[in-house]
């Protein structure tokens, strides 16, 4: 595959437009959650995520998204008004502290996403691309605000158990499941100016599944819509860089490098955007892939 030269474009948020394509925009995450897979419990509280913000913001973030429930296979998730309980008042003083941020609410809630672009979202980040709240892609279209649609094979608690696809079946499965979303999300009234598309890795695919994906995302490219790629500290990328040392697995923690190396390709490959947890790794390897894009 040679390197992807991205369409540049205009992404029409609630209040402002951010320009795609150009440079890479990095997406710090923030999960406001006791039990995500390798933060749970770091940021639970209001003010440690505040500050974990306005860190991230200070190393180069373009956006934050923040979310209130984890999509760990086995994770309690809380309910609607325990989820917005834990994410509004951050989102509200981080945008006290930093006015103009770009805040993104990951959730898959229409309720949660209506009272975070009344709280100063600009983006809602669904998982389930539009598919696990039927009130969502018509609350998105009425707030006209920014959308990713991500895609899932499944739900959380189904995916140790789902039959493995073959390597050839991954790209089409999700190029067609995000073909259908988007024409969901168009019926519904959401402007194609509004929508960024994700693949998911690691929400249904099972470790070397998530390959295929990588190796050709410019394939989905196709659907005319910009790419996020969040690779960060993935499972899959665990499990190679463990097989390569010798052992099982390499702890989410310490799984820095691989991600710097999955989040480079994900942007030689056509992604404009990516979201990671690590901001300032992120911010650097995103330069050196810019710059290798520029010289193409």
């Amino acid at each position: 595959m040679a390197f992807i030269r991205r369409p540049r474009s205009l992404w029409q948020l609630r209040t402002r437009t951010l320009n795609l394509g150009e440079r890479t925009l990095v997406m710090g995450v923030l999960n406001v959650t006791p039990d995500s897979f390798s933060d749970g419990g770091l940021y639970f509280g209001t003010g440690a995520a505040v500050e974990q913000a306005l860190t991230m913001l200070d190393q180069g973030a373009d956006i934050i998204d923040i979310g209130g429930e984890s999509t760990r296979p086995g994770a309690q998730p809380p309910g609607a008004q325990e989820e917005q309980d834990r994410v509004l008042p951050v989102m509200k003083a981080v945008l006290r502290e930093r006015p103009g941020t770009v805040i993104s609410a990951d959730t898959y809630r229409a309720s949660t996403a209506v009272a975070a672009v009344g709280a100063g979202a600009e983006i809602v980040n669904d998982v389930s691309a539009f598919t696990w709240d039927a009130e969502m892609a018509s609350a998105c279209a009425h707030l006209r605000c920014g959308v990713v649609l991500m895609h899932t094979r499944g739900r959380p608690d189904a995916w140790r158990t789902q039959p493995r696809l073959a390597a050839e079946e991954v790209v089409p499965l999700v190029k067609e499941d995000l073909r259908r979303s988007l024409d969901h999300a168009f019926a519904a009234g959401v402007e194609r100016s509004r929508i960024v598309l994700d693949p998911g890795y690691g929400f249904g695919k099972v470790f070397d599944d998530n390959y295929p994906l990588l190796a050709h995302l410019d394939e989905l490219l196709g659907l005319g819509q910009p790419l996020l790629a969040g690779v960060s500290r993935k499972s899959f990328l665990g499990r190679t860089v463990g097989a390569a040392i010798g052992v099982a697995d390499v702890p989410a923690g310490e799984r820095g490098n691989a991600t710097l190396a999955g989040t480079a390709a994900a942007i030689l490959a056509g992604a404009s955007i990516v979201r990671v947890h690590e901001v300032r790794p992120a911010v650097e390897a995103a330069s050196i892939a810019d710059a290798i894009l520029a010289a193409l």
